[in-house]
Parts: C-alpha cells; sequence; structure tokens
C-alpha cells in the first residue's frame, strides 16, 4: 500500500508541476525582488507553507514579516503583502487584503482558484494547478488524497523551488543565505 500511495503522489506533483505557468512565477519572483518589505499570510495547512517561504524569503535578505504577529510594523507603498488563499474564499484574508489595499501596497495572490474574489484583485495572481479544498477551479489537477492535500504539499515544493530560482537570479549563494539563519539555536 505505501509503495501505491507514494506513486500515486508523486504522479500528481508531477502533473501539477507540468501544468504550472511559469509566467506567473516569474511575475511572483520580480515582486519578491522589487519589493522593500515583505508581508505574509495564509490559514490552515496553506498558512503554514506560507510562513516557511516567509521564513525563507528573509533568509534571502528581504525584510519579511508573517502579518498576525504582533512585532510587524505598517505596510506602506513599495511593500508587498503576499496572500496564500487556495480556494479565493477565505474571508478574513479578503478583509486583509482590502486593508493592504489601502496602503499601497502591491498584492500577491497564489492560488488554486483564480476565478474567485480575492485572486482577481491581485497585482500578481499565481494560480497553482492542484486541487485545493473547497476550489472552484476545473483546470485543476484532481487529487485521489483527501481535502487540500495535493495543494498544501505542492506549496511546500513549489515555494523551495522558487527560493532556489531567486538565490540564483539575485547572485546569492547557500552561504549567504545560511548566514542570516537564526543562530541562537
Amino acid at each position: 500500500m505505501y509503495k501505491e500511495l507514494y506513486e500515486l503522489v508523486l504522479k500528481e506533483h508531477r502533473r501539477v508541476f507540468e501544468e504550472q505557468p511559469e509566467e506567473d512565477l516569474e511575475a511572483l519572483m520580480d515582486a519578491v525582488m522589487s519589493a522593500e518589505r515583505i508581508f505574509v499570510l495564509g490559514a490552515g495547512r496553506e498558512g503554514i507553507a506560507a510562513r516557511s517561504f516567509a521564513m525563507r524569503i528573509m533568509h534571502l535578505g528581504k525584510e519579511t514579516f508573517w502579518l498576525l504577529d504582533d512585532t510587524t510594523p505598517g505596510m506602506k507603498e513599495g511593500d508587498l503583502f503576499l496572500a496564500v488563499n487556495g480556494s479565493g474564499r477565505i474571508g478574513f484574508i479578503d478583509y486583509f487584503l482590502d486593508q493592504a489595499k489601502k496602503t499601497g501596497a502591491r498584492i500577491a495572490v497564489i492560488t488554486g482558484a483564480p476565478a474567485e474574489r480575492t485572486p482577481s484583485e491581485a497585482d500578481v495572481n499565481v494560480f497553482v494547478p492542484a486541487a485545493v479544498y473547497k476550489g472552484t477551479d476545473k483546470r485543476v489537477v484532481p487529487s485521489e488524497q483527501p481535502m487540500g492535500n495535493l495543494y498544501e504539499q505542492h506549496l511546500f515544493l513549489l515555494f523551495d523551488i522558487l527560493v532556489m530560482m531567486l538565490e540564483k537570479k539575485m547572485g546569492l549563494s547557500h552561504a549567504q543565505m545560511e548566514s542570516r539563519h537564526r543562530n541562537v539555536e
């Protein structure tokens, strides 16, 4: 059973990678590189993946904040608000997107449902074509996994690949990234 399931999962991820619009990734990387500061938000397992991406963006040398931390400063023009909203219908994320827009910050949304309200209002819209919990987009790769597993898992893989691409585009080394790692562990 184990081998059968991991082969199924790998097959699903391969399809998502093959169907990923690369121009969306380029637009996101450009937005990350040009932002003065980056604010990140997501919910549930998507949020955990988003928070791991925020950590790696910081390791790339960008001033990065998890939006819900108490020490997060105010957003302003020149900043980037990056929201992960798989179904495009997570109400509290809509609220924060509305507030972020008022600050003049650019908005990037990573989603599996780009036709929903939230992504359609973004400056940068990254469509991840993986089955998402409560998603409505028929173009996603269907999954035999429960709920939003495929989308949530895929975010971790996609974010790590984006970090490697950004590292190269920004002319950084692993050592430079490592020098920014928390050193009080």
